[in-house]
């Protein structure tokens, strides 16, 4: 199979580009060439800028699929269809859970969810634009390609070389064991994909040629808050002991917290995705490879989370 990845050198697509080689595929990497340019060696490259909407170097080439991993805006992804016309056959689009309805969500809610207004007046991405732009690129897709477009839907996405640092944060602090300070309910729902298995999913929808829209959410057996972070520990070799304190004594919101109303997000269905392949790597497999990731990188500053001396504040007055 002949795959052509819009990006494919960061976190997401670097997994995908790895499973797809490993299938056997043949595979061609567009994007600017500034990320990762010392991956993959031997895979022909194809230098463009979406911002720009430099699509030039795809003038020529037919593709059996295109995964879509670096489309944020729909001029990103109208210019790039424009510039593949019918020279590929499926166009995966990789989407997000943000395009989904914030409230009136449901426990189990699947791909037939309401979705958000699609915007298409903006390209300033933020907390409000976000979701709503990947509504408007799902539906240039599903408009142009028809059932020769699917789209995935991944939830939190972790595992090796994930430069958001959510799961890293976690990690380490329970790494260093002792009392952890938690500004939110130990009981609140969590849920993440490992980055393997939602490039095996994606593998497996372009090998069995699949249509419509998929979650990819994880891990197999639903897990809480209180049960990643002791996991985190378990695979560090420590122990932890979770101590609530206030929210609103925390200056910014720690990875993976949520309101009580947004927990139902965290408790999609999967069903469909498990159904056309989708594997199930134990949350514990996850969590120790990104922590031997993270030591073998040299631990570096995280953008997120509390410093020590923000914690033992909180931890005191709890």
């Amino acid at each position: 199979m002949r795959i052509l990845v819009l990006g494919g050198t960061s976190f997401v697509g670097r997994a995908f580009v790895a499973d797809a080689l490993r299938a056997g595929a043949d595979v061609t990497l567009f994007g600017r060439g500034r990320t990762g340019p010392e991956l993959f060696p031997g895979v022909p490259r194809r230098l463009g800028d979406r911002d720009t909407g430099d699509y030039s170097a795809l003038r020529d080439g037919r593709w059996d699929a295109v995964v879509d991993v670096s489309g944020y805006v729909p001029r990103h992804v109208g210019q790039a269809m424009d510039a593949l016309g019918d020279r590929v056959g499926r166009y995966l689009f990789l989407s997000s859970q943000a395009v989904y309805v914030r409230t009136g969500v449901a426990a189990g809610a699947d791909e037939d969810t309401p979705r958000r207004p699609p915007v298409r007046d903006t390209e300033e991405l933020t907390e409000e634009t976000y979701g709503p732009l990947k509504v408007a690129c799902e539906d240039a897709v599903f408009a142009r390609y028809g059932t020769r477009a699917t789209v995935v839907r991944p939830g939190k996405v972790v595992g090796p070389h994930d430069v958001q640092d959510g799961v890293t944060y976690w990690l380490r602090r329970a790494a260093r064991g002792g009392r952890v300070a938690l500004p939110g309910h130990p009981e609140q729902p969590v849920q993440v994909i490992d980055s393997r298995d939602l490039a095996r999913l994606i593998v497996r929808l372009l090998t069995d040629d699949r249509p419509g829209a998929f979650h990819a959410v994880g891990p197999a057996e639903p897990t809480t808050l209180a049960g990643l972070i002791r996991t985190c520990a378990r695979v560090a070799g420590s122990s932890v002991d979770l101590v609530p304190v206030p929210a609103d004594a925390v200056s910014r919101p720690l990875p993976l917290i949520r309101p009580a109303p947004m927990w139902p997000t965290q408790q999609r269905d999967p069903a469909r995705a498990r159904a056309a392949g989708m594997p199930a790597t134990p949350l514990e497999t996850t969590l120790a490879d990104v922590l031997a990731w993270d030591r073998e990188r040299g631990a570096p500053p995280l953008d997120h989370g509390l410093t020590p001396q923000e914690e033992a504040r909180l931890l005191a007055g709890a």
